[in-house]
């Protein structure tokens, strides 16, 4: 059985493949298939790596069709502009940037680390239009530049602030002013839980931490980083682990929302 994901639009859209080893050679007659099923789909890419680097990037072939592999991706009346063999971005992630969107009040003061495209900030602000501001730092050169066309895209200009850098860095500026932070980096998020605390107005707020775990150790672990996070502030903090996607047999992306 042959995995892929569409990312675009009616018009105009890639299509994302995995080759199992048993169709390995296959490859051509796969993505005609895609192709002739999906009108909309331009061009086939397979993946022909893990994804890696600070940039979170894979390495793509193509298989098939047009070289230009830039789209406008439609998700609840949103558009996202993005090249996916540049940037990370997952459609199946749409229903976890809707179900973030729907719990943010208004007013609120966001920090959304390792932002790349925006796609969780342009969500938010259409879906809750009267928040205050989103601040966006991400430290890829090319998900920055669609971050900042998919703000105009949008016309949230108002609303989102794009910044370029290492969160570590940047991040500093906004210690103290914010009422929730959201973290969807699932591989490293944790090692940055002290600079998303510290960007927590002193009321307090909300943290959306994701993580990688086997499905059989995610409780555990999610109740181990909340029994290290009250002893390091002192406060009493209320959870919530929810599996978002799966990511390999038995292994899911989780989303530990924390509130402080």
């Amino acid at each position: 059985m042959v995995s892929f994901e569409v990312i675009g639009s009616r018009i105009r859209a890639v299509a994302i493949v995995d080759i199992p080893e048993e169709l390995e050679g296959r490859e051509v007659e796969i993505a005609k298939e895609i192709m002739e099923r999906h009108k909309n789909v331009k061009s086939v890419l397979k993946k022909a790596s893990e994804r890696k680097g600070i940039y979170r990037i894979r390495k793509f072939e193509l298989i098939l069709g047009e070289k230009d592999t830039e789209v406008i991706h439609k998700e609840f009346g949103c558009r996202l502009k993005l090249d996916p063999t540049k940037v990370y971005f997952s459609p199946r992630e749409g229903t976890e940037r809707a179900r973030i969107a729907s719990q943010v009040k208004p007013g609120e003061t966001i920090m959304l680390m390792f932002a790349g495209i925006g796609a969780y900030a342009v969500i938010i602000a259409k879906k809750q239009p009267r928040i205050d501001k989103i601040i966006c730092v991400e430290i890829n050169p090319e998900a920055f530049k669609y971050m900042q066309e998919n703000i105009r895209l949008n016309k949230l200009q108002e609303k989102i602030i794009p910044i370029l850098g290492d969160v570590r860095e940047k991040c500093v500026e906004w210690f103290g002013k914010c009422d929730r932070v959201i973290m969807p980096l699932p591989h490293e998020a944790i090692n940055f839980l002290d600079i998303a605390i510290s960007c927590l107005k002193k009321k307090g707020g909300f943290i959306h931490l994701y993580l990688i775990e086997k499905e059989e150790k995610a409780d555990e672990r999610a109740e181990s980083i909340v029994k290290n996070l009250e002893k390091k502030i002192g406060k009493k903090v209320d959870f919530n682990l929810r599996k978002v996607l799966p990511y390999a047999p038995r292994v899911f992306k989780y989303c530990l929302d924390i509130e402080i």
